[in-house]
């Protein structure tokens, strides 16, 4: 049994996804699986991860079978994760996979959410679209300070999770990758703790980005209302720390 599923959606990456594997298995110390998530057998990722996996088993071929798009590739994929702990990472080498092992293990110290954060003190962004930034940054430290809810980034989605909560919490973003602030905004409402470290994020150096702002933004907007609502009054999902 793994100590930590790592889920990275992909879409048409082709060859590149071997260097994001190798700078994931290189970076990750604690017994993990890979789960790298298309749509179609047909995606050009395929048989990349399929070669992979056949010289690494930690690596697992994952079809998505909910439908297409990035949000139901993740959400297939964490909620098919066997570890106590999920972390969402994306194949662009965007997110600073060196730190998998220390969110995971403020995950397994109690955490229902532990949130890479490029807004905090310590934390940056390189590249991306300037509007795109520009949003992410208000809406992260808007929550922050009106919403508390506990990350000053709650858009990115490189995070770690608690299995037990992404169970309970039942994913309903259909989309995009809304589903980090959709979390971010269920733990809060539910009073489960929130934690975060800082992490500098890079735009990625190659291929096109499957981030498309203007259709999706409706969709961030339902999230972060729902962050500034009152808590929930239902007594909050039971959730045991992951390390236990």
């Amino acid at each position: 049994m793994p100590d930590v599923s790592i889920v990275v959606p992909a879409y048409n990456e082709g060859e590149s996804i071997v260097g994001c594997l190798d700078r994931l298995l290189a970076a990750v110390t604690l017994p993990c699986e890979v789960m790298v998530v298309y749509d179609s057998p047909e995606d050009t990722t395929a048989p990349h991860v399929e070669a992979y996996a056949e010289r690494d088993s930690r690596v697992r071929p994952t079809l998505n079978t909910y439908g297409r798009g990035p949000a139901r590739a993740i959400r297939f994929g964490m909620e098919h994760a066997e570890a106590p702990v999920v972390v969402l990472t994306m194949a662009d080498g965007s997110d600073d996979v060196d730190q998998i092992d220390d969110l995971a293990a403020l995950v397994q110290q109690g955490a229902a959410v532990a949130a890479a954060s490029r807004y905090m003190k310590g934390g940056r962004q390189i590249g991306g679209p300037v509007l795109k930034r520009s949003l992410s940054r208000a809406a992260g430290l808007s929550l922050w300070w009106l919403a508390r809810v506990g990350t000053h980034d709650a858009t990115n989605s490189f995070k770690a999770y608690s299995r037990d909560f992404i169970h309970a919490a039942r994913i309903e973003s259909d989309a995009g990758f809304e589903v980090g602030i959709e979390l971010v905004s269920k733990a809060r409402r539910l009073g489960l703790k929130v934690a975060e470290i800082p992490t500098t994020w890079r735009d990625r150096a190659e291929g096109a980005s499957n981030f498309h702002l203007t259709a999706w933004i409706p969709r961030y907007l339902r999230w972060y209302w729902n962050a500034l609502a009152p808590r929930a009054r239902a007594e909050a999902p039971k959730v045991r720390p992951a390390g236990r």
